[in-house]
């Protein structure tokens, strides 16, 4: 799992690029994020998110974690008008600091309750991470196909 954890910014980086420069603001059909606010809202979840999960569960018995609303984040960062790659440094940045930090954790059972998930350890973190990355490689994928 780590492998891929540490390989996600690189192959979003590849993603990303498929797109065609005209489109990468612009938002699925559905209303799903544009690329550049894909990038955006990982770079972010990285940081505010996971980052401080880990951190406050390898640091506090049982915490409370706030959830990370990133539809709320988006629209008050105003994350179509940012631009593009200080978003993917920062991603690629704070994921790596993240699997270190889960790597060497001396106990990934180690947990605290995330609002609307319930408990969480630094195990189910790592799980979450994954699955939220390949949500958003998919959701790439889709703009890459929607004409």
């Amino acid at each position: 799992m780590f492998d891929h954890l540490r390989a996600f910014p690189q192959q979003l980086r590849e993603l990303i690029a498929r797109v065609p420069p005209e489109r990468l603001r612009m938002r699925l059909a559905d209303g799903t994020f544009a690329a550049v606010e894909q990038a955006w809202h990982l770079a972010d979840l990285e940081v505010e998110g996971y980052g401080e999960r880990i951190r406050r569960i390898e640091a506090e018995d049982e915490p409370e974690l706030a959830d990370f609303r990133g539809d709320v984040v988006a629209a008050e960062r105003k994350y179509l008008e940012l631009e593009l790659e200080p978003a993917l440094v920062r991603f690629e940045e704070a994921r790596a600091r993240n699997v270190a930090a889960l790597e060497s954790a001396r106990d990934r059972s180690r947990a605290g309750h995330q609002e609307g998930v319930g408990r969480v350890t630094l195990a189910r973190i790592a799980e979450m991470m994954a699955e939220h990355d390949a949500g958003h490689a998919a959701e790439l994928h889709a703009l890459l196909q929607e004409r």
